[in-house]
């Protein structure tokens, strides 16, 4: 069989490009070599967001165009994204309070129509935000989202297939080369595969797979460690905060699973994709970050788990290494088959650059393409009310309890309704793996979602891992395995 497309890399671009490119009606074939969301996909701060601080690089494409997506994004799958409140505390800030204002006005204007909240003020009724604050009440209130990272990939990919497109996890490309008008690719299951054009979205890996296919490439990247901390809760409520550094740089405190903060991220130059391994000063500075405005004050030994990610930003020239842009390039190569080259992108803008890949690949492919994702929703994202489709899930399914129906309805949406077809009590959902994972859900994960390991499950697609104990985390990778 030929593909139009190969796609290589599992992460959100190239899922992204999966689920356009099928909903074009091409034949699609992604292979990623370890799990979807595996590396820097699953590492983000998982916001959905304009990113606000890009604006003090004169980054206003970059940014109006996040938040056109943002908007999108909120309402195709309100289950894994949900609006976020963000508490910008002007003490300890190393920026006047009218710039910051300024910044909020236009950050409001670039995004046009939204159904978000607009920024304003801190106020002194605002005592659930600054009560944790160590200096009073001075400061603003703006809207972003919260998004579930490696579940937003997984549905991307989800929508591709079942549109068409062949999901190939756990499967490498060895080799590919150009053979009169296609590409002849050598998968490391022992197959082969030929398609009219690949797609190059290897992530942090791009030019190493340019090198392996003896393509020079015009543009460069910049691999850049990003660093996250996970600590007991430092603060109640659903709301976040970003707090200034007197390096100019900013840390988000997040909520994170109920009974944890998200603290991150850094901006680390590394040499390889390989050192996305957080170190002790990066723990470090984000304690500092925090220890600054809240009065819970943290110490390493606080932190119970951490996540670091490679980010392959498109090199601008930029002298260090926070002021590198996060937009993208797309660089066509056409120099027989068609090579698309992706370049940086951050979660937020995945769609669009999906988007923008395949009309970049239509002329020399000859296809017609056009907007195929814009108001579309993501599988499971049917809901006109995420508090009232959860009372919904626990109505239907009692035996759930009260947790599992939220954790559950957040993270499959209305696909819960063919999960569990004809389960009707708790003994038909099987036997408990760990953290209230039945061998149901664990069957939907490993049939429908790609998941092949423990880590694939607690780590990416159901984040029960931070729950669980190392010795409960064991006994989840032995009934896993069980499965068969």
């Amino acid at each position: 069989m030929t593909y139009d497309l190969l796609i290589v890399g599992g992460g959100i671009n190239g899922c992204a490009i999966a689920r356009e490119a099928a909903l074009l009606d091409l034949k699609v074939l992604l292979v990623e070599r370890d799990d979807l969301a595996a590396h820097t996909s699953s590492a983000s701060t998982k916001l959905i967001h304009g990113g606000l601080r890009y604006l003090e690089y004169y980054d206003f494409k970059l940014v109006a165009e996040a938040l056109r997506e943002r908007e999108r994004l909120v309402k195709a799958a309100p289950h894994i994204i949900h609006p976020l409140q963000f508490v910008l505390p002007h003490e300890n800030a190393v920026r006047p309070w009218w710039m910051l204002r300024i910044g909020l006005y236009l950050y409001d204007f670039l995004g046009g129509k939204m159904s978000l909240p607009r920024s304003r003020g801190l106020r002194k009724t605002d005592t659930a935000f600054s009560a944790p604050l160590k200096g009073g009440s001075r400061g603003f209130v703006y809207s972003d989202a919260f998004v579930d990272d490696s579940r937003l990939t997984v549905l991307n990919a989800l929508d591709a297939a079942l549109n068409g497109a062949d999901i190939v996890v756990g499967t490498a490309l060895e080799s590919a080369r150009r053979e009169g008008d296609v590409w002849r690719a050598t998968l490391s299951d022992g197959r082969t595969a030929e398609a009219r054009a690949m797609v190059n979205a290897a992530g942090p890996w791009v030019h190493q797979l340019l090198g392996r296919l003896g393509v020079n490439a015009a543009s460069g990247v910049r691999l850049v460690k990003g660093s996250h901390i996970v600590v007991p809760k430092l603060f109640d409520g659903d709301h976040a905060y970003i707090l200034q550094q007197p390096d100019r740089r900013i840390v988000f405190a997040i909520p994170y699973q109920g009974a944890f903060t998200e603290i991150g991220t850094t901006d680390i130059p590394v040499d390889a994709p390989e050192d996305a391994q957080i170190d002790a000063g990066e723990i470090a500075y984000l304690c500092e970050a925090v220890n600054r405005h809240f009065i819970k004050q943290i110490t390493p030994a606080d932190v119970t788990s951490t996540w670091s990610g490679v980010r392959p930003l498109y090199d601008d020239g930029a002298s260090e290494a926070k002021e590198v842009t996060r937009d993208y390039v797309l660089e066509l190569d056409t120099n027989g088959p068609t090579l698309l080259s992706v370049f940086g992108g951050k979660i937020t803008t995945a769609r669009h650059l999906a988007e923008e890949a395949l009309e970049k690949l239509s002329a020399p492919m000859g296809f017609a393409s056009h907007p195929v994702t814009r108001a579309r929703v993501f599988p499971g994202g049917a809901i006109a009310d995420l508090h009232s489709f959860i009372a919904h899930v626990r109505a239907t399914w009692p035996f759930l309890g009260e947790a599992r129906s939220e954790r559950m309805a957040h993270a499959y949406g209305t696909m819960l309704a063919e999960m569990l077809e004809g389960v009707d009590s708790e003994a038909a959902m099987g036997a408990d793996l760990g953290g209230g994972l039945t061998e149901v859900e664990a069957r939907w994960l490993r049939t429908r979602e790609w998941a092949r390991t423990p880590a694939d499950v607690l780590e990416r697609r159901t984040k029960l891992g931070l729950h669980l104990t190392p010795a409960e985390q064991a006994l989840f990778a032995e009934r896993w395995a069980a499965l068969g």
